[in-house]
C-alpha cells in the first residue's frame, strides 16, 4: 500500500461511531495505547506476532508461550503453521486472555515485496477471527517491528488504520489495546491514535 493511499485510508476511516442510543463515540474511546506486558492483559484475546511455524521463538512470541504454558505449543502444532499475513486461533491456557490469535507479519525487505499489504492482512485476518468467535476485546503487539525490521511509523499507521476500519464496521470488536514495549513504539502509537480525536 503506497503511503498516499494509506493516508487516504486513514483519513476516510477516522471519525465517529454511534452507540445503540445514537450517541457519538470517538474511536479514541475504543483504542488504548499502553506500556504493558501483553501476557498480563485481561482481554478476550491477545495477538501473538508469530513466525510461520507457530512453534515458538524469542521476544513477545517466546513470552506468550512461556506465560501460557506447554499446552499452547501443543495446540500450535495441530495447526501445521501459518502463512505470512494470515492468522490462527488457540486457547489462552494460563494467560488472563481466553484466546491467543497468532499472526505472521512480513519481514521488511525494503517495501517492494508487498510488505505493507501483508501487514494489513495480518490485522484483517485477526479481525475476521475475532468476529467469527465473538471476541469483544483484543490486545496487539507491534507486529513486525522487532526482528522483522518493519519501519515503526509505517507499521503503526497500518495498524491504526486497520483497527479503525474494524471498529467502524464491526458490532463485535469493541475495544483494542496496543501493548507497547519501549518508548519509540509507545510514542509512535500515541501520536497516531491522538490524531484520531
Amino acid at each position: 500500500m503506497e503511503t498516499s493511499v494509506l493516508a487516504e485510508v486513514v483519513t476516510k476511516r477516522r471519525g465517529w461511531n454511534y452507540d445503540a442510543l445514537g450517541n457519538a463515540i470517538t474511536m479514541t474511546s475504543k483504542i488504548e495505547v499502553v506500556k504493558a506486558d501483553i501476557t498480563t492483559l485481561a482481554v478476550d484475546a491477545i495477538v501473538n506476532a508469530a513466525n510461520t511455524t507457530l512453534l515458538g521463538g524469542g521476544g513477545v512470541y517466546g513470552a506468550i508461550h512461556r506465560a501460557a504454558g506447554p499446552e499452547l505449543l501443543a495446540e500450535c502444532r495441530t495447526h501445521g503453521g501459518c502463512p505470512t499475513g494470515e492468522a490462527r486461533l488457540t486457547k489462552g491456557y494460563n494467560l488472563p486472555a481466553k484466546f491467543v490469535i497468532h499472526t505472521v507479519g512480513p519481514v521488511w525487505t525494503g517495501g517492494e515485496r508487498g510488505e505493507p499489504e501483508l501487514l494489513a492482512n495480518c490485522y484483517r485476518s485477526v479481525s475476521k477471527i475475532a468476529r467469527e468467535n465473538g471476541i469483544w476485546s483484543l490486545a496487539f503487539p507491534a507486529i513486525s517491528c522487532g526482528v522483522y525490521r518493519f519501519p515503526v511509523d509505517r507499521a503503526v499507521k497500518i495498524a491504526v488504520a486497520e483497527t479503525v476500519a474494524e471498529l467502524v464496521s464491526s458490532d463485535v470488536v469493541q475495544k483494542v489495546m496496543f501493548a507497547c514495549f519501549g518508548d519509540e513504539i509507545y510514542n509512535a502509537y500515541r501520536r497516531e491514535v491522538d490524531e484520531l480525536s
